[in-house]
């Protein structure tokens, strides 16, 4: 995928990738299985429902299956015409307004049950999620004091890091670059040397920040050479309240080479550190290894 990386850190991500690649997260099942499983468990008939960011529309016409009303706002105009098309080729489409505006700035006219926002990225990095929801509950508060704060879809994200050995020969060419991975198959190319750490989690319904920072330490259960980090990202999407069961979905996994390998033991404890915004550029994740 080729998105400008030169981008104001202010815009949205998704607003400058071509539509075609819209089109093609739709191949991504586990994706939309998850998303789907997680708006059925979790709307009501009577409930009205926003999506801010809501590209092809896919999201919205789940919520459309059981909801009184969905606002689906997208602040690409060429998507916004998109996913008019594709709705009304499917049912409830009398449901959805969709609307051409700026989620950081739109409000809906009256208060709603259920939020759904999918700008998730690895490591939360490089899409607005965080600001997204922040900047949503701020404006919220102010317009409709006094209503209970919506229903997130997702609920919660969690964030933990791996230490690996990645083999970065590509046919002979040496090339340690940042590198994503299918999360749901195994990478032949990938040797885990130790258990993924947690280093961020938060509730979209609770406060936080855009920080994520941390400084601990990695205990190695494999010889070998440590030459990257594997960063997983874990998001809750919904609890079924049917079974209690957690509805979850994982973006790609983000392999970052090290500066410098690093010769490890078995129970040999490494030490990591890491800061970085919520919503910034890949390069700004930089793990110092001691």
């Amino acid at each position: 995928m080729k998105v400008n990386m030169e981008l104001n850190d202010t815009k949205e991500v998704g607003q400058f990738i071509p539509l075609h690649y819209h089109f093609q997260m739709l191949y991504d099942n586990a994706r939309i299985i998850g998303f789907k499983n997680a708006i059925r468990a979790v709307v009501k008939p009577t409930d009205i429902v926003l999506e801010l960011g809501s590209g092809t529309g896919v999201l919205s016409f789940y919520a459309s299956e059981k909801a009184k009303k969905v606002y689906s706002v997208e602040f690409n105009g060429e998507l916004v015409e998109e996913s008019k098309r594709l709705l009304r080729l499917n049912p409830n489409f009398e449901k959805i307004e969709v609307i051409h505006a700026d989620a950081f700035e739109y409000m809906p006219p009256e208060p709603v049950d259920v939020v759904i926002c999918e700008m998730l990225h690895v490591g939360l990095l490089r899409e607005k999620q965080l600001a997204m929801i922040e900047a949503f509950k701020t404006r919220y508060s102010k317009r409709f004091s006094g209503s209970i704060m919506p229903v997130f879809i997702p609920t919660a994200t969690i964030q933990a890091i791996q230490p690996v050995f990645h083999d970065f020969r590509f046919e002979g060419y040496y090339a340690p670059l940042t590198l994503f991975q299918d999360p749901y198959h195994e990478d032949p190319r990938t040797l885990s040397l130790g258990n993924p750490v947690v280093y961020h989690q938060l509730m979209y319904g609770e406060d936080f920040g855009l920080d994520c920072n941390w400084s601990g330490s990695i205990q190695i259960a494999q010889e070998g050479t440590l030459n990257a980090l594997r960063v997983i990202t874990k998001n809750i999407l919904a609890m079924n309240p049917s079974d209690n069961q957690i509805i979850d979905w994982h973006n790609q996994y983000l392999i970052v080479p090290l500066e410098k390998e690093l010769k490890v033991k078995s129970g040999q404890d490494v030490k990591v550190s890491f800061d970085y915004k919520a919503g910034a550029a890949l390069a700004t994740f930089k793990p110092i290894i001691e």
